[in-house]
């Protein structure tokens, strides 16, 4: 059976010419990009994934002269990022600027990168981290009695630096990395995770810096993927990070050049020998002490294994290199990864040579001691000798496959095999005590989600609901509308292009605190109650504010068992609260501490009866997701930004203060300056924390529902359309 093919019409050219827009005659404008969209686009390139934060964070570290650099790790660095080091610190007065782009106490002049000897030197990689992830620097300097805190954000502080309990040097925090670089974020949520090129980012400057000490985890984890202590020797650095079957089969390479007409330079490194076998070259750089990449190198040092060890030729190799500073240029690359170098072709050459020479001498010393051992062992005495020596066979041969579970760790070169590196600390009866809850719960992490067992599967698909329910046409009028103010107590004005809307100031401030809990599950950072607050009085306050008539006694005995057993519920269930939320009750039933969902925001304290009377009456505890869900929702209610208690004094309540000489309310003759003060400091630090709290942070992680286009949270007041309209009418 046969089907004709027909090729579509060709047009007519008239017909075509007609469809084409006329040629433009002016060139498009040149204009200048605005502040933020630059410092964007910097920060992209300056911060390409995770790894490259790790990397600019150790090299901070590094220069401050740390001895001790701790890395742990969540979602591959995408959601969290931990780097602690034990340095000289940064000053109290450095703080505002330290994350404005370039600032840095590394250079003064251009001139002094002719001998720049510190890792970094543009001031760029903080400064870029606060433009595309979230920021917490927690400093000490020697001599303080303690140390500050400080969240920073586009490169600005949030907050003046607020004093707190710190260890010697520096930590800082980096969270939802790439937030506002969505296809970034996407790209590499959907790649391999990046947490393997954080652990070999820390084994390669761990090698180097051998009188360092590192560690890298993932965050929550009991042991570290990368430990490394000070060591004596490179070789039992590499032997403590890379295994015994790399250190051992390695030789010390050196090279150096004093001729200054053709290059000065010295190298020392250790190369893999014959024995070595890999699938793919592990080559560990570093020049005049900065980790780099140098393909053409690479691709030399190749070239000769290839040509001498035939069956070694993916080598592992460590080099150190160490030129005059003048004759190497460290800015040519955006994230520092590759430097250019005077007389580059020469100093390659000449390490090659130096390579293939080693390379060649060790393997005809194999093959001479390889002939003499196979001449000795073809004798009888020596096969007898061999039998009484060992009944144990002792190859090491790279052809021989050795399985892990007949492996023996009892080489006492290697510290990975010592005892002290599987020894924990004794924990103490408390803990003992948690022994087998933790386990439990670990081990219900681990089947709910095998990727990241700190993650709980629950709580990710409450967020999905959220971000996947999110409306569009809301979400731009979040991120792209001006606050005008305040309509009355509960509604804002936004203008947003040329539509006025009025706003539901309680209901976004609710959603948005449900969000950012469910976002900060687990990792929250606490506000301290001056005084403990025992649960009991709490909810009694409570119900009696419930109670149609509040000053009858007749039902306080049944108030009193209800508290009583919301007390012990919540008592119950005190050390899964703190642990995922923040709220701390301690053994004798009193709240000490409460969570910070957004900085520079505390909850009404007026509003904690009711709070805690919630968490104990409105949580479905029974059903994991449900009661994640009501408690992230009695925060939310919590925190939003209610109107105060106290009325408005500007508004129609001005009554409600007046007073008599005899102090009883509502009669003429005086008003209360004292609460009237209280009032309106409530309401305007209200109003100041719409403005300059809610709505910024409403643009950053807020994702409405769709269920607020029709619920009256966002009303449209007025267009500027239609108002011509009115106005060409009149």
């Amino acid at each position: 059976m046969e089907f004709e093919t027909s090729e579509p019409p060709t047009p007519h050219p008239m017909e075509t010419d007609e469809s084409l827009p006329p040629p433009s005659q002016d060139p498009p404008r040149i204009h200048r990009l605005d502040e933020s969209v630059v410092n964007r686009i910097a920060a992209g390139e300056v911060i390409q994934r995770p790894v490259s934060a790790v990397k600019e964070l150790v090299e901070n570290s590094l220069d401050a002269g740390s001895t001790s650099i701790h890395v742990s790790v969540k979602d591959g660095g995408l959601k969290y990022i931990q780097v602690s080091d034990d340095g000289h610190g940064i000053r109290y007065e450095d703080l505002p600027i330290l994350c404005e782009r370039h600032t840095t106490s590394k250079l003064s002049e251009f001139e002094d990168l002719q001998s720049i000897k510190s890792m970094g030197f543009r001031g760029e990689a903080l400064a870029s981290m606060t433009y595309v992830a979230h920021v917490t620097v927690t400093t000490i300097t020697s001599g303080q009695l303690h140390g500050y805190r400080v969240s920073y954000r586009d490169g600005v502080m949030e907050h003046e630096p607020r004093a707190c309990a710190a260890v010697k040097g520096t930590q800082i925090v980096i969270e939802n990395l790439f937030y506002n670089m969505i296809a970034r974020r996407k790209s590499l949520q959907s790649s391999a995770d990046d947490y393997p090129k954080i652990v070999d980012l820390l084994s390669r400057f761990a090698i180097h810096h051998k009188n360092v000490s590192f560690s890298c985890k993932k965050h929550g984890a009991s042991t570290a993927d990368v430990h490394s202590v000070a060591m004596s020797s490179r070789l039992d650095a590499i032997r403590s990070v890379y295994g015994v079957s790399v250190a051992r089969n390695l030789i010390k390479v050196e090279a150096s050049d004093a001729n200054s007409s053709s290059s000065i330079f010295e190298m020392d490194g250790l190369i893999s020998d014959a024995n070595y076998s890999a699938k793919k070259t592990t080559m560990v750089l570093f020049i005049n002490e900065r980790l780099v990449e140098c393909t053409a190198l690479k691709r030399a040092i190749e070239i000769v294994y290839a040509a001498t060890l035939p069956k070694a030729s993916k080598p592992f190799i460590y080099m150190s290199i160490i030129l005059p500073p003048e004759h190497v240029d460290v800015n040519v690359h955006p994230t520092k990864r590759e430097v250019s170098l005077l007389n580059q072709e020469v100093i390659i050459e000449r390490i090659q040579s130096t390579i293939e020479l080693k390379l060649r001498n060790f393997n005809e010393a194999s093959m001479y001691q390889e002939h003499y051992f196979k001449a000795v062992d073809s004798s009888p005495v020596s096969k007898v000798a061999a039998n009484k020596a060992s009944p144990i066979s002792t190859s090491t041969s790279g052809s021989q496959k050795v399985y892990p579970h007949k492996m023996v760790r009892t080489d006492l070169q290697d510290p990975s095999g010592r005892l002290h590196a599987y020894m924990q600390v004794k924990p103490s009866r408390h803990l003992e005590r948690n022994c087998g809850l933790n386990s439990l719960r670990s081990s219900i992490r681990q089947r709910r989600n095998p990727k990241e067992t700190a993650d709980l599967t629950s709580v990710q698909e409450l967020i999905n609901e959220f971000e996947h329910g999110c409306h569009s046409g809301l979400l731009d009028i979040v991120r792209n509308c001006t606050y005008v103010g305040m309509a009355d107590d509960v509604f804002a004005l936004l203008q947003h292009n040329t539509h006025l809307y009025l706003a539901n100031v309680v209901s976004l401030s609710k959603e948005l605190m449900y969000q950012l809990v469910l976002q900060r599950f687990g990792y929250f950072n606490a506000i301290q109650l001056s005084d403990l607050v025992p649960l009991q009085e709490l909810i009694m306050l409570a119900l009696r504010e419930e109670d149609p008539d509040p000053e009858g006694t007749e039902n306080d005995d049944l108030k009193g068992k209800i508290a009583e057993m919301n007390v012990k519920l919540l008592i119950q269930k005190a050390e899964m609260l703190d642990e995922y939320f923040g709220i701390h009750v301690d053994p004798q039933s009193n709240l000490s501490r409460l969570p910070v969902i957004l900085d520079q925001h505390t909850p009404d304290m007026d509003r904690v009866p009711e709070f805690a009377l919630c968490l104990g009456n409105d949580v479905e505890w029974n059903d994991e997701k449900v009661c994640f869900q009501t408690i992230a929702a009695a925060l939310g209610n919590f925190y939003a930004m209610h109107p105060p208690l106290l009325p408005n004094p500007s508004g129609d309540n001005a009554d409600f203060y007046k007073r008599g000489v005899d102090g009883k309310v509502n009669i003429p003759g005086g008003v209360d300056d004292e609460l009237i003060s209280e009032a309106e400091n409530a309401w305007a630090q209200r109003e100041w924390s719409i403005q300059h709290v809610l709505f910024p942070s409403m643009r950053l992680f807020f994702k409405p529902p769709t269920s607020m286009a029709a619920n009256g949270t966002f009303v449209q007041v007025a267009s500027l359309e239609k108002l011509y309209r009115v106005f060409e009418r009149c």
